[in-house]
């Protein structure tokens, strides 16, 4: 799997999810065997750069390569000075939001809301592909299936796309109306993949190796992407890429790995975000990784009052020392224990 010069080291990715792949998240499903991932949105207005929140989506300091850095935004010129701006900081491949549902997203014309005027789409890649290609940055673009059902439009955005000079496609099986409602559907995503000859990548309800083996069988893109499957559970990359090589599942993990795993993802989260945003920004993936589990609930309460970083990991490591280190956790769910 390639994307201009860059050869992946596998072609199962980490889906691009707004307040949750941050520099910490990606580099923790890096390590887990994610052969990509890209960063959340940053916004193309100059205006918000300058943002602490902002300033952290641009922070990529020891980030494995490539750097992948997602920018949204309607108006072209303005997306392509995003698109610049960002290599300098580090970016070696920009991706274009075209696949947000969010209400504010679209609201500004933005996000998935491009796709009902493909005459903009055209010049958004067109200024952004010219910005890029002397610096020998490529260029993709994440969108989904169209706006609504009537107006599913992928395939045409997807010609409109390879001929501007777009590097890779990823296809969010939904339109914007369906929101996260509902299944993703596959049939627009291989009729893309049928009619373009750059990489394609399918997103949508990809939750284990099975499916996304399934879904490659039947879309033949190039690669998958993952996101909300891997919120709590980042060793789900592992699992996938080991069972598109060779067939078999991967160990689940321990109880003793999930406490390293954890506690490494804090402790570079706390540093990240530093002590006071640290505490509140933890909690929701605190909470994906042990709220489903037996005891897990009670935990979360008790994490969600704790007031300062030192107090979540106290809290963890007490509720570790009552679960043996070599017990497994379900591969199936990844949170019942395995029998």
């Amino acid at each position: 799997m390639r994307i201009g010069p860059w050869t992946l080291p596998n072609r199962v990715f980490v889906a691009p999810m707004a307040g949750v792949t941050d520099r910490p998240y990606r580099q923790l499903c890096k390590k887990l065997g994610a052969g990509y991932a890209v960063s959340e949105m940053a916004a193309s207005n100059p205006l918000l750069w300058a943002s602490v929140k902002t300033s952290r989506r641009l922070n990529h300091d020891g980030e494995i390569d490539p750097v992948a850095v997602q920018i949204a935004g309607a108006d072209p010129a303005m997306m392509a000075e995003a698109a610049v701006f960002n290599v300098s900081r580090g970016a070696r491949i920009i991706d274009i939001n075209m696949g947000c549902p969010v209400k504010k997203v679209c609201n500004a014309a933005a996000g998935s809301a491009l796709l009902r005027d493909e005459a903009l789409v055209a010049r958004i890649l067109e200024r952004v592909v010219e910005a890029c290609m002397p610096l020998g940055v490529p260029v993709t673009l994440k969108m989904r299936t169209g706006w609504d059902r009537e107006s599913r439009n992928a395939t045409r955005v997807a010609h409109l796309a390879e001929d501007i000079g777009i590097a890779a496609l990823a296809v969010h099986g939904r339109t914007r109306c369906d929101l996260y409602r509902g299944t993703a559907e596959y049939d627009t995503i291989r009729a893309v993949k049928q009619a373009v000859r750059i990489p394609v990548v399918a997103n949508g309800d990809i939750d284990s190796p099975e499916k996304a083996r399934d879904v490659l069988d039947y879309t033949n893109a190039d690669a998958i992407m993952v996101g909300r499957a891997a919120q709590g559970r980042p060793w789900i990359f592992r699992e996938i890429a080991q069972f598109l090589e060779t067939g078999t599942r991967a160990m689940p993990p321990t109880y003793g790995e999930l406490r390293q795993r954890l506690l490494e993802h804090l402790d570079d989260h706390y540093r990240f975000y530093g002590s006071v945003i640290g505490v509140r920004s933890a909690r929701k993936h605190i909470g994906w990784y042990l709220g489903g589990m037996p005891g897990g609930a009670a935990l979360v309460r008790d994490i969600n009052l704790a007031e300062n970083t030192d107090e979540q990991t106290r809290l963890l490591e007490q509720w570790f020392l009552d679960r043996p280190a070599d017990w497994p956790i379900s591969p199936d769910n990844g949170y019942a224990l395995a029998a």
